[in-house]
């Protein structure tokens, strides 16, 4: 018969067959306690014959007690050892063998006294005579009995599995280190996982100090570190702190600490009294002395040849002390977390580009436009995010609101975020309609798309794919209505001047970069002065939710206020990015636009120019300026008669600006043409770009419109 180290038999021979009547089939792959209870199941007896036939094959010693649990027998290999003391015979078990919990297992031995039911490998801690070292034994207890069937005593075998309980803990360790740091995207939290991890199945006392620039991102020093560099105490667990946690400070000279610093090695110290390095840091001799530690590891953070920081573990009290095994434990540990937290350092570097570029590229104010008043409310998420918002004045009173979310984080998010943003602006800038718009930002994005996945297959944004929403809307403050238009993003929300709040159902379009060329179909709604328009790139404004009622609650509160209240209602709700853009609407004045139909021949030039004359008059217009727009007007209606068709239409709208507009039933574009000194037209949208500060056509399903803007307006 052969037994292996953990029990287990691993060899039958036919002697052993006759012996215990198994096969080796039977046999092959059981604890020998089993072995050993068959024995005396059948036998009803114990032989001192049979206990040296199994002790000599086996790594176990065998006791056995009789019924007062008073060793009467040893057998095995230690019980060989000239070292091992004789008078171990005629004692308690329980006190002889130095266990750690001696009344449970005097319960567990009385209870197999009494049931005769075994109990196999039952893992105890314990110290046999002559080992200075407490180990781990695996005992089982087997019932003896006598010719009656009376309960004789009891068959105890202890076999030694220290080295496989501390493989077991060095591997449940590492697993926890894994499980709690691998999760982890910022620096102390990593560390806070670690202390959780270790303690207290590994030691009792955990500190992690964390070179402050790693912190923030900073790559880390080369080793040996210099003695200046401040260390943040980044996560503690335990009884006693030396040093409150988040407190940056320089690690004393002379100390295992600095030590670490320097070559990168891990030390395991004994903690004396008289240590000369508890000297060099009063503070913490003052803690170790309260905590009782008197064993102490402490390792290095470090990863190619970088320190990042130093973990310190502390075993106090009735702890065992740390043996040099534990060396190999917690690099292993430390490695793993540098790894962590080097990870969790890149990501914030990473992190705080992408928010510095984003911040770049977002609006710092929203635009000030006469028509609407603007508030956001921003919530940036764990690591960043894609939202971006616009507010774009647009000719006649217009005033495009632009709410956008591209999925991802980082800079490459920030980088695609600002491109859609420059897309949109300059596709604005033609007068398209919220639809076309939106249609020609989905075809931008589909083309980065096709750009990203184009990338050589090692560029890890290769496997990203480009993925945002947009929600446009157009608000015409002459005509009080807005036409929307959204990809992706959820329905805004109107509150109404008298505090009623409603989800506005607009279509829903793909998401930008979607496959295909599906339709983005628009709404246009009534908006009256007073009204509320909310936009949000997340779920937060359906009618059932809880940021709806605050919105109609604050219908008569400021903007900002608004977005207060709404933060203070969405704390703790941070897991993803959040952006909340509301605009009020101004009622515009009637008296502020003037609209006169033209005849479509020669006479209409001086009709509206005579036309134009009284109304900036009227408007307090200063005589330069008006002069000016009249010029300005005469040259667009000019341009209308003699390529356009009727019906012809001119609208002055006074803004912020003046905005000269003539409508005609032909949606041909105009050019602007550079006519030659002896040319006798041709002039005329050439003088129109030159007197104004910006002019443009839009189109509409009858025709277009040819305006211009200009700085004139009513002295203050």
């Amino acid at each position: 018969m052969q037994v292996a180290p953990d029990g287990r038999v691993i060899g039958w021979s036919v002697s052993a067959e006759k012996v215990f009547g198994w096969s080796a089939q039977e046999a092959v792959g059981r604890h020998i306690g089993e072995l050993v209870a068959s024995v005396i199941s059948v036998e009803c007896r114990w032989t001192s014959a049979i206990v040296e036939a199994l002790s000599a094959c086996s790594p176990m010693i065998f006791h056995v007690l009789d019924a007062e649990l008073r060793i009467v027998q040893v057998s095995g290999v230690c019980a060989r050892k000239p070292s091992y003391p004789v008078s171990v015979i005629g004692g308690a078990f329980r006190d002889v063998y130095g266990l750690a919990a001696p009344a449970a297992e005097e319960k567990v031995a009385r209870g197999v006294l009494s049931t005769g039911k075994p109990v196999l490998d039952h893992v105890v801690r314990a110290r046999l005579p002559g080992d200075p070292r407490t180990r781990h034994y695996s005992l089982s207890y087997i019932r003896m009995e006598n010719l009656h069937h009376d309960a004789a005593g009891l068959v105890v075998l202890a076999l030694d599995v220290s080295d496989r309980v501390r493989a077991t803990q060095r591997l449940t360790i590492l697993q926890a280190v894994r499980d709690r740091v691998d999760e982890q995207l910022d620096v102390i939290a990593v560390c806070r996982a670690l202390t959780g991890a270790v303690v207290p199945g590994f030691c009792g006392i955990a500190v992690v100090e964390v070179i402050d620039g790693v912190v923030r991102g900073e790559d880390p020093p080369l080793a040996p570190v210099d003695g200046a560099v401040q260390l943040l105490r980044a996560a503690f667990r335990g009884v006693v702190s030396a040093h409150p946690v988040g407190e940056v400070s320089r690690l004393p000279d002379a100390t295992p600490f600095s030590r670490v610093l320097t070559d990168l090695r891990p030390r395991r110290v004994e903690v004396t009294p008289d240590a000369l390095w508890l000297t060099a840091d009063p503070a913490r001799a003052a803690s170790i002395a309260r905590s009782e530690a008197h064993s102490l590891i402490v390792a290095p953070l470090a990863l190619r040849g970088r320190a990042m920081g130093i973990v310190s573990f502390y075993r106090s009290g009735s702890e065992e002390p740390f043996e040099e095994e534990d060396l190999d434990l917690t690099a292993d540990v430390c490695a793993h977390a540098a790894l962590s937290i080097d990870n969790a350092r890149r990501f914030t570097r990473e992190s705080t580009i992408a928010a510095t570029l984003k911040r770049r590229l977002l609006p710092q104010r929203p635009a000030a436009t006469s028509a609407v008043d603007i508030a956001r409310l921003h919530l940036p998420g764990p690591g960043g995010g894609g939202a971006w918002f616009d507010v774009i004045e647009l000719s006649g009173a217009r005033t495009a609101l632009v709410l956008g979310d591209v999925a991802g984080r980082g800079v490459a998010t920030a980088t695609t975020m600002g491109q859609l943003r420059t897309v949109i602006h300059s596709l604005a800038a033609l007068d398209l309609e919220p639809d076309e718009l939106m249609a020609q930002l989905s075809d931008t994005a589909a083309r980065l798309a096709g750009e990203r996945a184009a990338l050589p297959p090692g560029d890890s944004l290769q496997t990203e794919p480009l993925t945002a929403g947009c929600l446009i809307a157009v608000y015409d403050a002459v005509e009080q209505h807005c036409t929307i238009v959204r990809a992706g993003l959820s329905d805004p929300c109107v509150v109404h001047p008298d505090g009623t709040a409603a989800a506005i159902p607009v279509p829903e379009g793909p998401v930008l970069a979607g496959h295909g060329h599906a339709p983005f179909p628009a709404i246009t709604v009534e908006l009256p002065g007073g009204s509320t328009l909310a936009l949000c790139n997340e779920n937060l404004l359906i009618p059932n939710g809880h940021v709806v009622p605050l919105l109609a609650a604050g219908a008569e509160d400021s903007l900002d206020d608004v977005c207060d209240t709404v933060a203070y209602a969405l704390r703790g709700r941070d897991e993803t990015e959040k952006l909340l853009l509301l605009a009020r609407i101004r009622a515009f004045p009637a008296d502020r636009v003037v609209v006169l139909s033209l005849p479509p021949g020669n006479e209409a030039a001086p009709l509206a120019r005579a036309a134009a004359r009284r109304q900036l008059a009227a408007w307090n217009i200063e005589e330069e300026e008006a002069f000016t727009a009249e010029i300005v007007v005469s040259e667009l209606v000019g341009n209308a008669v003699r390529y356009g068709d009727p019906p012809l239409e001119l609208r002055l709208v006074l803004d912020r600006h003046l905005t000269c507009e003539v409508h005609d039933g032909t949606p041909c574009a105009p050019h602007l043409k550079h006519a030659r000194t002896v040319d006798e037209d041709g002039r005329g949208l050439f003088i129109v770009a030159t007197l104004a500060d910006n002019w443009g056509t839009r189109y509409s399903p009858d025709g277009k419109t040819v305006w211009a803007r200009l700085s004139a307006g009513p002295p203050p």
